[in-house]
């Protein structure tokens, strides 16, 4: 066993309440459970210069306890004995919290500068005595058995992942974002076993059936950076102007020979455009990453230990645009947050959706710069507005940064708002300042902060330097506020042309809030489309260039997708909508459509299945037909009545058959679409029929390549259907699958 602290201590007192010189909670923050906002700000004042020695001991056996020791370093000041209006006697002070989430019988020994002290811990928090602590360097040794409820340990591997504030169900810690350290680890492993963490491997030493691991010092990074995985796992090494090193459990030849390749060019290209956007060398002491089956989020940025969701990574050549297209924006999203989560933290979790819109703002900015034949404004649409308006046209929505009180609440934080709200917000504010500026202005940012903390309002006080224009009151509307602008608008015609043209804004909740925008309207004529670029930062506004105009067939509203809200939809335009020359209007006004259905506005859902059937087959931009195909299979589940859908089943089946015929050999990816819209709303007995001979067979439709994780879900989604003998189906299909991983999954299942 690897031991970094003090000796073993056999009579240490556990549950102790806290009494005598410095447990007084009205010095100081309350002890509660959690990490409170209040806790963190005291702590904030008191702590710095703080690192970590740790060590964990890994048993081959998964039920086995993970030992572990601590060695934990700090400068502590006593706010209470500098700060003048208080007594200056430090058995004032409080008692310093250090945060662990498990019982006192898994701490098996605590020392404070080498003196051996109770073990007091009181609703998740080690409670240490002021009087034990010096102005300046401390020291704090811990034996204990590490916390298995961020371990995520698996037969043969496992992985740590502590955000927001899980840090503490594994050690003892200081669990808050500004509070970063320096962690310095040691790992005990199976000899078979390959281990990747946050720094460099200084030197690994094999003794009998175990190997250590013995990691440099780390980057300085928060608790919820801190990671490291271990296992069955192999090692693929590449040379992309620096070394990288990717881990990985993936056994399917095909998937790997048309991923591996894929996946290093991409890491590669985002950070030399995140290096130049920023100018800002890569901020860390490496780039490792790791594939994980079943990760529980598409990617966690670990500082040199990247995770990501294996499936996402690796595809096979029946992949479809948006399925390249999401594993592009996956790997520039994490490495993104080398920079912005990574080199800058925010300060509190109240500002989680910084990293979060920054990292998905730059893999739009980097996927548009590296990807071929890219559209990437019909990517930024149909990838964020359909999402963003699932929430924010709901009554449960909430503003991009909300208050928390408490880091264990973090998690619901998380959520549609900040993922694809917010990447809208933060293109309106590039285009309100410039791009020029607005980059300026982040680099900025980045330099003062870094390898620091900062939080939302001294980045817009940053950029409110270099623009003209008045952020503040703009970022009370974007950011503070939460829902969606409502639009409206009053067309005159007269002799054959337009006499006028005015626009409406208000909130969808009938507040009179404007949502300050820029924005494109299309006039569309027989032949050709005229585009008015407009910005509304006002309830009503004329659109003057309108005026004189002829008199179009119909009008589209935010025809380029800049845009953000409910947008009217001109009656006229609806049974025309899939000629539409341009893909990106077309995407738009499909979203405009579906809306308003959604708010009844516009047709039935019923009508709305009916309107979109013709699209099956006349659209022809993959990425429009997968937001159709979204739209269809959500209206037929979620919004018909039973009877209905039941009734609308055999109807849509047959047509998305035949669209799927009807598609050329030239489209495989068109044509695989369709066929997984048929399979997901297969209802009728026919179509689970064919969905039977196709799995059974194994022989899908003229031009589709189907994997096996295709056939598993051809196979679950029978069986959920109860399709006649689906257990022993799902039994077949057990002895089918080859990769470990997938077949354990199912069998869960």
């Amino acid at each position: 066993m690897l031991l970094l602290v003090a000796p073993f201590i056999s009579n240490c007192q556990k549950n102790i309440t806290p009494t005598g010189p410095g447990f007084h909670e009205k010095d100081g923050p309350g002890i509660e459970p959690g990490v409170s906002a209040a806790l963190s700000r005291y702590r904030s004042l008191s702590l710095k210069n703080i690192s970590y020695e740790l060590s964990f001991a890994i048993p081959p056996q998964r039920d086995q306890p993970v030992q572990a020791s601590e060695r934990l370093n700090f400068v502590w000041r006593c706010p209470e004995k500098n700060d003048k209006k208080e007594k200056s006697d430090k058995r004032t002070a409080v008692p310093l919290q250090l945060d662990f989430r498990d019982s006192a019988g898994a701490i098996s020994s605590l020392t404070v500068n080498d003196r051996p002290v109770p073990i007091v811990l009181v609703r998740e928090h080690l409670l240490i005595d002021a009087s034990l602590l010096k102005e300046g360097g401390n020291t704090m040794g811990i034996l204990f058995t590490a916390g298995d409820l961020s371990l995520n340990r698996n037969p043969d591997f496992l992985y740590t992942l502590l955000v927001p504030d899980r840090a503490r169900t594994l050690f003892p810690c200081f669990d808050q974002p500004d509070l970063k350290a320096v962690f310095t680890l040691c790992l005990e492993l199976p000899n078979d076993w390959k281990a990747v963490a946050n720094a460099p491997l200084q030197d690994s030493l094999e003794e009998g059936d175990h190997k250590q691991y013995r990691y440099l010092p780390s980057d300085k990074i928060p608790t919820y950076l801190f990671s490291f995985v271990a296992g069955y796992f192999r090692e693929l090494s590449r040379e992309e102007d620096r070394p990288m090193h990717f881990y990985y459990r993936e056994t399917d030849s095909l998937k790997l020979k048309m991923s591996l390749d894929s996946v290093f060019r991409i890491e590669a290209r985002a950070i030399r455009w995140l290096e130049e956007y920023t100018g800002i060398p890569f901020p860390f002491q490496k780039f490792d990453f790791v594939a994980i089956p079943d990760f529980q989020f598409g990617g966690m940025e670990h500082p040199g230990a990247i995770q990501y969701r294996a499936s996402t990574l690796f595809l096979t050549e029946g992949a479809t645009r948006d399925q390249l297209i999401a594993r592009t924006g996956l790997l520039s999203h994490e490495t993104a947050h080398m920079w912005f989560g990574g080199l800058v933290t925010m300060r509190w979790f109240d500002d989680v959706w910084m990293k979060e819109v920054f990292a998905n703002f730059m893999a739009d900015k980097i996927a548009h710069a590296t990807l071929p034949d890219d559209n990437s404004d019909l990517k930024f649409l149909t990838g964020h507005l359909p999402a963003a308006y699932s929430t924010d046209r709901t009554t449960g929505t909430n503003p991009i940064r909300q208050p928390l009180n408490n880091l264990q609440d973090a998690g619901s934080l998380y959520g549609n708002i900040i993922y694809h709200k917010a990447p809208v917000m933060m293109r309106q504010l590039e285009e309100l300042m410039g791009a020029n500026a607005f980059q300026k202005g982040v680099r900025e940012y980045l330099r003062r902060y870094a390898y620091g903390n900062a939080s939302w309002p001294e980045l817009i006080r940053i950029l409110d330097a270099h623009t003209a224009k008045n952020l503040e009151k703009w970022n009370r509307v974007w950011v503070e506020k939460s829902g969606r602008p409502q639009f409206s608008y009053r067309l005159k015609i007269a002799k054959g042309r337009i006499e006028s043209l005015n626009l409406y804004e208000k909130g969808e909740d009938g507040s009179r809030q404007v949502w300050p925008q820029s924005f494109k309207i299309a006039l569309v004529y027989k032949d050709h489309t005229e585009k008015m670029p407009l910005y509304m930062d006002q309830p009503a506004i004329r659109i003057v260039a309108a005026a004189g105009r002829p008199t179009p067939l119909y009008l589209v509203f935010n025809a380029g997708g800049e845009g953000y809200g409910l947008f009217p939809i001109d009656g006229t335009s609806v049974s025309s909508l899939f000629s539409l020359p341009d893909p990106l209007m077309r995407a738009s006004a499909y979203i405009n459509l579906y809306e308003n259905m959604l708010g009844g506005h516009a047709i039935s859902p019923g009508q709305f299945l009916a309107w979109i059937g013709p699209g099956l087959t006349a659209e022809n931009e993959e990425l429009n037909l997968g937001l159709l195909l979204d739209q269809l299979q959500s209206v037929f589940w979620r919004f018909l009545p039973t009877a209905d859908r039941i009734a609308a089943a055999r109807p849509l089946e047959n047509r998305l058959w035949n669209a799927m015929q009807q598609a050329g050999s030239d489209h495989p990816n068109i044509k695989k679409l369709l066929f997984l819209a048929f399979s997901n709303t297969a209802l009728d007995r026919k179509a689970q029929d064919t969905l039977f001979d196709i799995w059974k067979n194994q022989y899908p439709p003229a031009g589709i390549r189907l994997s096996e994780d295709d056939y598993t879900a051809l196979a679950t989604g029978l069986a959920l259907r109860q399709y006649p003998g689906w257990k022993e189906l799902l039994q077949e299909q057990l002895g089918r699958i080859q990769n470990t991983d997938n077949k354990r999954r199912l069998e869960f299942l």
